[in-house]
């Protein structure tokens, strides 16, 4: 038999921006009990609202499935002796499975006959397993702070107030958190604040929205905020902006969503659009509304929870609290524009960077030197790059960054605009911080993308100088992500430079702060490629085919990129694999030799029909794929040489390598040796075979 079981656990409101994660973490722990126990299911379905953690698991078995146990023992020569009396072997296996001795049975295993004992377990009633399994889940959950409350020495993310719990019809005999588990549930705090009793799982979805005004599905009620908050921009004529970690917060903050529109003073809308929008979002999680355009309009959408019969109050309310947020950014923005950044720049002096490598003002320094640097070898626009970077941190001091963190840079340009500063430099203070996450966007400016490296290259140096490289979990200056930055800058604006040449410059620029500049490189550097590996693991490159490129120790990630493309490609092809463990039987033999083998081929020693047709292959390939090498089209350099398979593994089946005439012997290390060349040219490939 099988029915659904239900839990939900009341609480006060929980954390918004954590409520999904605790409802599918409720859900996915309550899935690992009951596969511990081998209980079947068909699926399990996780609801949450603002103050309740619900799952429903459906078509639950009512108990375990029953099975037989076989324990099989020591040999029966060992268990008795010559008058059949047991030993104490036997004693002891008779002990552990918890039978007197006279049950001791015999019976052969296919090898010997030996003692075994056999059981059946499982059938264990599923109600009597909930409980535990619905406890050690919400121990689990990923809360890391738990409070308490009252009297009570119970501990949860928030205060509990009710638990129900239904296998079918049935409450599940259970007490956890101070709690008994009944059939009791509460419905909207001020539309139905009152108990609301359910029968069963399709009762509990059923008479929570309809009598208890509560849409306790997270998805569901997600997908009404956001048509009905679309439809309110629509009727305004704009399009409401919809950012999905700003509506699965709003989700998490009402139970019965009512979205409303609102409106501020025009006048507003001459302050930067994203201080507004910032004040918007993370202050009062309103949704903004742009036009057509993407200019935005002087509305905005809350979501209410509750259905007013005077939904204008709850407008007017709303309105009234956003006035005085839009107004500080109009004063901070007024104020600030009344100094330069010239001006803030020197108020960067005594704010530290960090404490061995100075200010902020001296980071501004180095990074102005190294752009300069970067700049002269794009053949950029040196002063550009060199303003820039002087101007790249002031808006930090400024009132509307210190109110509104997520304005940095972005303040920057509005600021270098009204100081009638070039508009590159003005864009690339704002692109200086891209991209800033994982899959964001590059600088589309020149300026923008030497000051993003410079920067980046700057705090990469310093900080692997002064010894706190990332451990485990621990990243306080995001190193990670900067160096995972400076490789996507490199490659995807195709940019031809040489990255350790990059860190020894700026390793240089910090001076006597960093006491040991060729460790610092080394260090970096090589943690910086290795940024690579995760890189191509996501897109499903194998490792062997980055180590293979990594193998030849470059240090231009643009050429890096593009030789493990090629190789990747080279490693779809039929031939891949025997040239590639051709190319390891050549490393083999070349690795045991105890002197260079010589560079030239001699013609005149080449006796086998196989091995004058490899040469003859090998210097025809040699001299078709150097203007592809001297391009970097390795893709198609390793395509063309992929041809020689044939003529590789006839050599290898008809001549002897290691010859006893020592002439001829090296005459054909000579060959093998061009051949292996040939290929590391790009990478070695013989690290691609696969291991048998």
């Amino acid at each position: 038999m099988a029915a659904d079981f239900l839990v939900e656990l009341g609480t006060e409101e929980l954390p918004p921006t954590a409520l999904k994660t605790l409802m599918q973490a409720f859900g996915q722990g309550i899935e690992k009990g009951l596969q511990e126990q081998d209980l079947p299911f068909e699926k399990i379905e996780t609801f949450a609202s603002p103050r309740r953690l619900t799952t429903v698991v459906r078509g639950l078995a009512d108990q375990t499935p029953q099975k037989e146990v076989v324990v099989w023992g020591p040999p029966a020569k060992i268990a008795f002796d010559a008058d059949g009396n047991p030993s104490k072997a036997a004693e002891a296996f008779a002990k552990k499975n918890g039978i007197a001795v006279s049950e001791l049975q015999t019976d052969n295993d296919g090898k010997a006959d030996k003692l075994v004992f056999r059981a059946t377990a499982g059938g264990d009633n599923t109600v009597e397993l909930l409980p535990t399994i619905v406890e050690a889940s919400l121990n689990a959950l990923p809360i890391p702070k738990r409070m308490r409350w009252g009297a009570s020495r119970n501990e949860f993310v928030r205060p509990v107030h009710w638990l129900v719990m239904l296998f079918g019809d049935e409450i599940v005999d259970a007490e956890m958190l101070g709690l008994r588990a009944n059939r009791e549930t509460r419905g909207h705090r001020f539309h139905y604040n009152q108990p609301l009793l359910i029968e069963n799982a399709d009762d509990y979805l059923k008479k929570l929205p309809e009598t208890g005004y509560v849409m306790v599905d997270f998805d569901a009620r997600q997908a009404v905020i956001r048509e009905k908050v679309e439809a309110e921009a629509q009727k305004l004529g704009g399009v409401a902006v919809i950012d999905q970690d700003l509506l699965d917060e709003v989700t998490a903050l009402v139970e019965w969503p009512v979205p409303l529109a609102g409106r501020f003073e025009d006048s507003f809308l001459e302050v930067p659009s994203e201080a507004l929008v910032y004040s918007m979002k993370e202050h009062q999680k309103y949704f903004p509304v742009v036009d057509s355009d993407g200019k935005l309009m002087p509305n905005f959408i809350t979501v209410s929870n509750i259905e007013s019969l005077d939904p204008q109050q709850i407008i007017s309310g709303n309105e009234r609290v956003i006035r005085p947020r839009l107004s500080d950014a109009a004063f901070f923005f007024e104020t600030d524009k009344k100094k330069t950044l010239v001006e803030f720049r020197e108020r960067l002096k005594p704010i530290v960077f960090q404490a061995q490598l100075g200010s902020i003002f001296d980071k501004t320094e180095r990074v102005k030197a190294l752009a300069a640097d970067i700049a002269k070898q794009l053949n950029g626009d040196v002063a550009k790059a060199e303003r820039a970077a002087e101007l790249c941190k002031s808006d930090l001091v400024t009132d509307m960054v210190g109110e509104f963190d997520k304005m940095q840079g972005v303040a920057g340009y509005y600021y270098a605009q009204n100081d009638g500063e070039d508009e590159e430099v003005a864009q690339a203070l704002q692109e200086q911080y891209l991209p800033k996450f994982a899959g964001d966007k590059l600088p589309s400016t020149d300026t923008g993308t030497i000051i993003a490296l410079a920067d980046r290259l700057d705090t990469l140096s310093g900080i692997f100088g002064i010894g706190q490289k990332p451990t485990g979990s621990k990243d306080p200056f995001a190193l990670r992500r900067a160096s995972v930055s400076v490789l996507r800058l490199l490659v995807e604006k195709e940019l031809d430079l040489d990255l350790k040449a990059l860190l020894q410059t700026a390793t240089a620029l910090h001076g006597g702060n960093i006491k040991n500049a060729e460790e610092t490189v080394n260090t970096a550097f090589d943690y910086m490629v290795e940024r690579f590996r995760s890189w191509y693991e996501e897109e499903k490159i194998a490792t062997e085919v980055f180590l293979s490129v990594s193998a030849k120790q470059l240090s231009v990630p643009l050429d890096i990129n593009k030789r493990v493309h090629a190789v990747n490609a080279f490693n779809q092809l039929p031939e891949a694999q025997a040239l590639a463990a051709a190319n390891k039987r050549v490393s083999n033999i070349l690795a045991k030799l105890d002197s260079p083998v010589a560079a030239q081929l001699d013609q005149a020693l080449l006796q086998e029909q196989a091995e004058k047709d490899l040469a003859a292959a090998v210097s025809a390939k040699a001299e078709e794929v150097a203007p592809l090498f001297a391009n970097r089209s390795y893709t198609e350099a390793l395509a063309t040489l992929a041809s020689l398979r044939e003529s590789v593994d006839t050599f290898f089946d008809q001549v002897m390598v290691m010859a006893d005439d020592e002439a001829l012997r090296n005459n054909r290390l000579a060959l093998l040796s061009q051949l292996r060349n040939l290929f590391l040219e790009v990478a070695d490939i013989s690290l691609l075979a696969t291991k048998n």
